[in-house]
């Protein structure tokens, strides 16, 4: 029963193969006959005007329509080198005779402008007259040219219906056959499907009740089926080891917060990039390439971190380097309302951190601390090791933060991350940043927040000074 299904498959898939072969070898031929109409029309229409510049250029003398004749000459010239191309079906001693005339005309045309410079009018008029002569034979070829085509074009449109009515009883045919084969096929299938599958759903229905136990499923067929319901035992039989696993270990606590760390770490909404493209824009057409190019570097750079494994930590020197490209996109964007400086112990690059941790907190000062500045607007960040301890610290200027929402920051419940604001580059607010330095770390003391309504906000991180190892992945 199958291998006849393959074989109708088979000759479905033939049939639609020759249809669109020949749909496409119709299309093509088409296709050519219109290319043709274009280009005997495109002459004549080029000869008229070529002809008409020549009278007025006898007739006025000036040199702007001989200009003129130069570029349509030369676009006549274009069209009879696609006539041998284009219009191979033609009898060839015809073609050669209209390519003959288009050049008689144009050496004639060119006569005419000649002995018009020189004033000579005898000659002048009589290569005029020759030109005229020419162009209305061309103009009456042409027409013959088109008639000729429009012949084959009407034998060609009757071949095309006769081939579509062709075409209708032959998809009319597959509809009807493959109509009566998928009912044969449904109620065959049904009917083998139907016994193995209500053993499956009474044994499903078993396992969602929490009954693990019991005979093993058995299905005779040799098919899939068969297969499903050996993996739907295994399935049963590896939960219920899972669950007695579970029961003997004390690891859950551990579990869930890998699965909030990978939760958290994917909450990445790349919305900064529009901004930044604009800016991009503005910068291209305002100056030279130079600095458009160094700013679409740093946004390039920004963005490829931001997307990178969030599960790899990284060293701080990376985060530092991301936080340069970010200072370099605000600086093109804000010029001398906001500054930006960086005092950096190179003996702490090498401290291992979460990724994608400085760039966050940078952003929030700058976006909820001093975007809102018209000049004076300053942030700083600065890393310097205490002990086993190295502080990384950022400080604004800008509005400030409530005493409110410090103590909401630093008192965050552990098991219900809010991010509220995010950032517009990262999509990672605060909040964020800090449960994820928490269960980087293990443990809750890894920042400190203090600020003054209108003065500022400076932030602290407190970080275990310990090198990365090779690598190593974190989460």
């Amino acid at each position: 029963m199958i291998a006849y299904f393959l074989v109708f498959v088979l000759l479905f898939n033939c049939a639609a193969t020759a249809i669109y072969l020949s749909s496409s070898q119709l299309l093509n031929a088409y296709d050519s006959g219109i290319d043709r109409f274009f280009i005997l029309n495109s002459i004549s229409q080029t000869i008229t005007e070529l002809i008409g510049k020549v009278n007025r250029f006898v007739v006025e003398r000036d040199a702007g329509y001989v200009k003129d004749f130069q570029q349509l000459r030369m676009e006549l010239e274009n069209r009879k080198d696609l006539l041998d191309k284009e219009m191979s079906g033609l009898d060839p001693y015809q073609l050669k005779k209209y390519e003959n005339m288009i050049g008689t005309f144009i050496e004639e045309s060119e006569l005419t402008i000649g002995f018009a410079l020189k004033d000579d009018i005898d000659l002048y008029n009589f290569h005029l007259q020759e030109a005229q002569n020419t162009s209305n034979y061309i103009k009456e070829t042409t027409l013959d040219l088109i008639d000729l085509e429009l012949n084959e074009y009407q034998a060609f449109y009757r071949q095309l219906n006769e081939r579509n009515e062709n075409f209708r009883k032959f998809i009319v045919f597959l509809f009807l056959t493959s109509t009566l084969l998928a009912v044969f096929f449904a109620l065959w299938f049904s009917k083998e499907l139907n016994q193995p599958i209500q053993a499956l759903t009474k044994m499903a229905r078993e396992v969602s009740a929490g009954n693990l136990e019991g005979e093993a499923l058995k299905i005779r067929t040799n098919d899939e089926l068969k297969i499903l319901g050996e993996a739907f035992n295994q399935m049963r039989g590896n939960i219920r080891d899972l669950i007695e696993e579970i029961r003997k270990k004390s690891e859950q606590e551990q579990l869930l917060k890998d699965l909030e760390l990978k939760h958290l770490q994917n909450q990445i909404q790349p919305h900064f990039l529009f901004n930044t493209l604009n800016t991009i824009s503005r910068m291209a057409f305002l100056e030279e390439a130079e600095q458009t190019m160094k700013l679409i570097e740093s946004v390039s750079s920004l963005l490829r971190y931001s997307l990178g494994d969030l599960k790899k930590s990284v060293t701080l020197a990376e985060e530092i380097k991301v936080v340069e490209d970010y200072f370099h996109i605000q600086r093109t964007r804000f010029f001398d309302r906001i500054s930006f400086s960086a005092h950096i112990d190179q003996n702490c690059l090498d401290t291992e951190i979460p990724r994608l941790i400085l760039q966050p907190i940078i952003e929030n000062a700058f976006i909820h601390g001093v975007e809102g500045k018209e000049e004076g607007g300053e942030i700083r960040l600065s890393v310097r090791q205490s002990g086993d301890v190295v502080i990384v610290e950022v400080k604004d200027n800008g509005a400030g933060m409530a005493e409110e929402k410090i103590r909401k920051y630093l008192s965050m419940d552990a098991g219900r991350p809010s991010d509220a604001h995010t950032g517009h580059t990262t999509g990672l607010g605060l909040e964020n940043v800090i449960r994820r330095l928490q269960l980087f770390y293990g443990k809750k003391e890894v920042i400190n927040i203090s600020s003054k309504l209108g003065e500022g906000t400076t932030v602290q991180l407190f970080l275990p000074k310990k090198q990365r190892t090779a690598n190593r992945e974190k989460g």
